[in-house]
């Protein structure tokens, strides 16, 4: 069975070229040139790796690496960019890369580092037992499963409550950018799909309602932070 790379690269030339390299590789590629909608597209697409730029449209790399890592904190993920500062590579890790790669670069290196990565993630899924569990305060959150536990008490969470809760965890005491969050979940920031992010923030805080150190925080022009 062929592994899965979600590739995301805005530069047309080089993504063609990574692409069709890894393509006759005996990878199946998906190459997206930007990272809007990476909830939906990583339910529909379930990659074994993702490959990304930083310096991307509309959301960067290391916001998009914060919020995929919320969903599936096992999954590889490289950087392949040209921020080639210590800084670039150590908020990089910080954001969930598991590995970064400077350009320019060899394409044997790049295929080398999958292989690599691949190898890594697959000793973590043995090791791995159960569901993927987030802590947020004295909750078990199971996004995996759509489930908020406390005291033996389950939430069933529908599809949209455990996209926006995943990304607001896998940035706990970090303010998440409105926008950012509306482009991760729902692909667009129109008034329409802002409005309906209200209705599931308000939903959320009443799950999280029974747990006084957790709290969902609204920052006026900002965007919001899970405090736990």
């Amino acid at each position: 069975m062929k592994r899965r790379v979600l590739y995301i690269e805005d530069e047309e030339f080089l993504g063609k070229i990574v692409s069709d390299t890894l393509e006759k590789e005996g990878y199946d590629v998906i190459w997206l040139k930007e990272g809007s909608g990476m909830i939906n597209i990583l339910e529909e697409t379930r990659p074994d790796i993702c490959v990304m730029d930083i310096m991307l449209p509309n959301i960067d790399g290391y916001t998009l690496s914060k919020n995929i890592k919320g969903l599936y904190p096992w999954m590889p993920l490289i950087f392949l960019t040209a921020k080639s500062e210590t800084k670039d590579l150590l908020k990089g890790f910080d954001c969930g890369g598991t590995d970064y790669i400077k350009k320019p670069f060899s394409l044997e290196e790049l295929i080398a580092r999958i292989e690599n990565q691949l190898q890594l993630s697959g000793v973590r899924d043995k090791n791995h037992k159960g569901e993927s569990e987030i802590k947020i305060g004295s909750y078990n959150f199971f996004p995996n499963k759509y489930e908020l536990e406390k005291g033996g008490k389950i939430a069933k969470l529908s599809n949209r409550d455990t996209e926006i809760l995943s990304v607001l965890a896998a940035n706990k005491n970090r303010v998440v950018d409105r926008k950012d969050l509306l482009l991760t979940v729902w692909g667009d920031n129109s008034f329409f799909n802002s409005r309906n992010l209200d209705v599931y923030i308000r939903k959320l805080r009443k799950y999280l309602s029974e747990d006084q150190s957790v709290e969902i925080k609204t920052l006026k022009g900002k965007g919001y932070m899970l405090m736990c």
